[in-house]
């Protein structure tokens, strides 16, 4: 642990407060200076050994280092927000409920403070604990309203951050905080509901991307490739068919060997499928959840069908045809 930390003193004061700021909301019960450490030890010593792999296969181990310590770091990074998108995702689900029953115990003659405490159920999940933490420091004198706000430092969601604001401002102005939060708690469901009817209008888009992604392209580049070892096969016969010499010095016609190599096609057929399923999940993702990182879970499913599917399309068609045509 002291060298985790020795290691995260190295780095810029902002980029350890931002990294803080992360790990407080995301769903990670662990200490963020150690942790960073670990993620800068643990990519270092990756890398160092991916280097000296590439070395041995006569690639740039330089190369190799900077590739593999971006993609490690990149894992991390993308391992954070999935868990902060995912804690961010249970309290806006469990956020109505919450407010409609704080709602009641307000209306049942409970203070706010209390009202708050006694509708942090355990179901609730991360929305609870926030609401246990705001109960606990309350009571221990801190003021209600600083607490309040300092839920937002913990929990990255828009609905909350307007939600607190909403019940700071009733609670100066002396408003009627029990219609509000009854109020309040109907428009996120209306808000919901709307999200899941575009979100299921928008579906048939999404399993076009896939189909076109994950079956399409892939058969079509698996036949574009078959035809090319045909045409160049075909190609190099008729060229040694063809008469030549002096035979051939008047004849209007000439026929040479074609250059397109068919491993250039696989290799180009395999570089397209990894770029298009790419951007293919961040476009799924961007149309079903409006975020486009929340499509990178849909990234390796992509990959493995589109690149298993040209790979056994490229497969039967030799063994299939190839045979049949004497390639």
């Amino acid at each position: 642990m002291r060298f985790y930390a020795f290691m995260v003193r190295l780095l810029p004061k902002k980029t350890r407060q931002s990294f803080r700021q992360l790990i407080m909301y995301s769903n990670m019960r662990v200490d963020p200076d150690d942790f960073l450490g670990f993620i800068i030890s643990f990519g270092f010593i990756f890398s160092c050994i991916v280097a000296y792999l590439t070395y041995l296969f006569g690639i740039s181990p330089i190369l190799g280092f900077i590739g593999s310590f971006v993609l490690v770091e990149l894992f991390f990074y993308l391992l954070i927000l999935f868990s902060i998108d995912s804690k961010t995702r249970a309290v806006e689900e469990a956020l109505p409920d919450a407010l409609q029953l704080m709602s009641s115990n307000i209306r049942a003659g409970l203070t706010t403070d209390k009202a708050l405490l006694l509708a942090a159920r355990p179901e609730f999940g991360p929305l609870a604990e926030e609401l246990r933490r705001v109960g606990r420091e309350t009571m221990t004198g801190r003021n209600f309203a600083y607490a309040l706000l300092k839920t937002t430092k913990r929990i990255k969601s828009e609905s909350l951050n307007r939600i607190m604001d909403l019940i700071v401002n009733s609670l100066k102005s002396g408003g009627k905080l029990a219609d509000l939060l009854d109020q309040t708690a109907n428009d996120l469901r209306d808000q919901e509901m709307v999200r899941k009817e575009i979100s299921a209008g928008v579906l048939m888009y999404v399993i076009f991307i896939f189909i076109a992604i994950a079956f399409g392209a892939p058969l079509l580049f698996a036949m574009s490739s078959f035809l090319v070892k045909l045409l160049t096969k075909n190609m190099a016969l008729i060229a040694e068919g063809m008469p030549k010499g002096e035979m051939m010095s008047g004849a209007p016609i000439s026929m040479t060997e074609t250059q397109l190599d068919p491993e250039f096609i696989s290799t180009f057929a395999m570089i397209s499928l990894t770029v298009t399923s790419i951007f293919g999940s961040l476009i799924m993702g961007l149309i079903l959840r409006g975020d486009v990182k929340d499509g990178i879970k849909y990234l390796p499913f992509l990959l493995i069908i589109s690149i298993g599917l040209f790979l056994l399309g490229s497969y039967a068609m030799d063994t299939i045809f190839g045979g049949v045509m004497k390639m």
